[in-house]
């Protein structure tokens, strides 16, 4: 019988083992096993730390202020016209405006949002994206202005920065911004000028909150989409860093700055004739070593939204999405901006400052199973380069948020972050297991356990299990789904959902011996191993 094409799903492959998933990784008596993978917890050294907030998450700005966000797909789908992108200098693919929706103002008050998100503390709140470049602040308790000043092309009003404060505090999550850089804060010659930046950081100061880090400004390799002045260049933000710099010290000192936060180098997000791109070295060259940490921005490509012409082959489809070619994308830009880093900032730390699943909103793929092994091998590979932060895009909007927008019900990749807050400590270890087409293990130091250990496998393979000897007991937690596109995600065979108010139910780890465990196909697991007595975890 053909299948319908309209219908058909090419990830409902394994809903027939979900049921024995958890039988298939009990411990078996230990012993050889042919191809099993053999670990020495105990022993595995230590190769690098990770802040205590290494997995952070994005508010865009204009969520802040409430503007156009990348339209939801069903609405896409609704308006045939909008797949087409239109391009000049000034617009990359997928700068049609007909791919925006006006979205209102995210409600930072709203308890169950809270709830969830403090579940992920401690953390980073990034408060940026390209919308912050040519942001107004107003700094007066008046209603908002029903047009932005000149220059600048959005208003975010006092009380929509606390909000923003309040919820840093209720959250755990201390703030990481940009500032506005568009033709409204610049002087007569075009040099930018502080006095917008001044006013954030006093009514922050005046409000009890404080700024933890900051760029610049949003992704200056695509300035000519971010809303600097028409023929920005690389001198042009020499200059300007130049300037903040200075007003950056001068007004908050403890603030970490951070930069050049350049994207789209290492992979290609757009074609060479789409529109003109400033490199990140010809901004390292003109600014100098002036920043405390090396951040960039990472998308593997770019989502079905903007793979329209030229593009179409910039991104990828969730057939490919376990590939070694995609997953390990993350690992080629890493070492592009490691590259720069170590010619123009040698010694200093590198933050990953955002990312997700693909530019552009994400696929609809990003807010499926699937897509958490991306997430995950992309923290476990990134913390074992010793990238200090990663800021997932975003927290609650579009596809690639980490809770949907509209329901706020928590998706794959939000189970995954909290699995990894509650058992991935600090300190990075080498569990001397390469990667192949279908296992990667990656170890740091047990959170909450001094010279614990935990490791994290994924097994991409379709159909086999993986087998690896654990010479100690644990606890295991297992996720698996229905299908690799399902919403739905199972902790050790149970089904995760969150109370209405956003409680988060018990996070509770099988217990296992010490012996061989099998992991089933297409399953992510944490196994916890709080008796290793590691050398390089004994520390505090």
């Amino acid at each position: 019988m053909k299948a319908d094409s309209k219908s058909f799903n090419p990830w409902v492959r394994f809903s027939a083992i979900t049921a024995t998933c958890v039988a298939m990784m009990l411990p078996i008596v230990p012993g050889e096993a042919s191809g099993q993978t053999d670990l020495k917890p105990q022993t595995m050294p230590g190769i690098g730390q990770v802040d205590a907030r290494y997995l952070s998450y994005n508010i865009e700005a204009v969520e802040i202020t409430g503007g156009r966000f990348w339209k939801p797909y069903k609405d896409i789908e609704a308006q045939q016209s909008a797949r087409t992108a239109q391009v000049d200098e000034n617009h990359t693919v997928g700068m049609d405006p007909a791919l925006f929706q006006y979205r209102s103002p995210i409600n930072l008050e709203n308890p169950r949002l809270r709830k969830l998100t403090l579940a992920l503390g401690p953390a980073y709140v990034r408060v940026s994206g390209t919308w912050r470049n040519s942001t107004y602040f107003q700094d007066n308790n008046e209603p908002a202005l029903k047009e932005p000043p000149k220059g600048f092309n959005s208003v975010m009003t006092r009380a929509e920065w606390k909000g923003v404060v309040d919820f840093s505090r209720a959250t755990d999550a201390q703030i990481v911004t940009s500032f506005s850089i568009s033709p409204g804060v610049r002087d007569a010659d075009g040099v930018w000028t502080p006095q917008q930046a001044k006013e954030v950081l006093d009514y922050t100061k005046q409000i009890g909150g404080r700024i933890a880090a900051a760029e610049f400004m949003n992704e200056p390799t695509y300035a000519v989409i971010g809303g600097a002045p028409r023929g920005y260049d690389a001198t042009a933000f020499g200059k300007d860093v130049k300037v903040f710099k200075m007003f950056l010290r001068a007004e908050s000192p403890a603030t970490v700055f951070l930069g050049p936060g350049g994207v789209g180098e290492g992979v290609t997000l757009v074609g060479p004739s789409q529109m003109r791109m400033l490199s990140s070295e010809d901004l390292m060259k003109t600014t100098g070593p002036v920043f405390d940490a090396f951040s960039y921005h990472f998308y593997g490509g770019v989502s079905q939204r903007c793979a329209a012409g030229p593009a179409a082959t910039m991104g990828t489809t969730a057939t490919d999405a376990l590939t070694a070619e995609w997953l390990d994308r993350a690992n080629r830009v890493e070492a592009f901006y490691a590259k720069l880093r170590n010619a123009y900032l040698q010694g200093k730390p590198m933050w990953l400052t955002e990312t997700g699943q693909t530019a552009c909103g994400g696929d609809k793929w990003a807010a499926e199973f699937v897509d958490s092994f991306r997430f995950l091998d992309q923290l476990g590979a990134l913390a074992q380069k010793s990238v200090k932060v990663v800021m997932h895009n975003t927290l609650a909007a579009s596809d690639y948020g980490l809770l949907d927008e509209e329901t706020l019900e928590p998706r794959p990749n939000y189970w995954a972050a909290l699995l990894w807050k509650r058992t991935m400590g600090t300190r990075v270890l080498d569990p001397d297991v390469a990667p192949t087409e279908n296992l990667r293990v990656f170890a740091q130091c047990m959170k909450g356990s001094r010279g614990g250990v935990s490791v994290l496998v994924l097994n991409l393979d379709e159909k086999q299990e993986q087998t690896i000897q654990f010479p100690l007991a644990g606890e295991l937690y297992t996720l698996s789904a229905p299908a690799l596109s399902s919403k739905e995600v199972l902790l050790n065979g149970i089904a995760l959902k969150a109370a209405q108010d956003g409680t988060i139910p018990a996070l509770k780890g099988k217990a296992v011996k010490a012996g061989t465990l099998r992991f089933a196909p297409l399953t992510i697991s944490f196994v916890t191993l709080p008796d290793a007595q590691n050398a390089s975890c004994m520390e505090p």
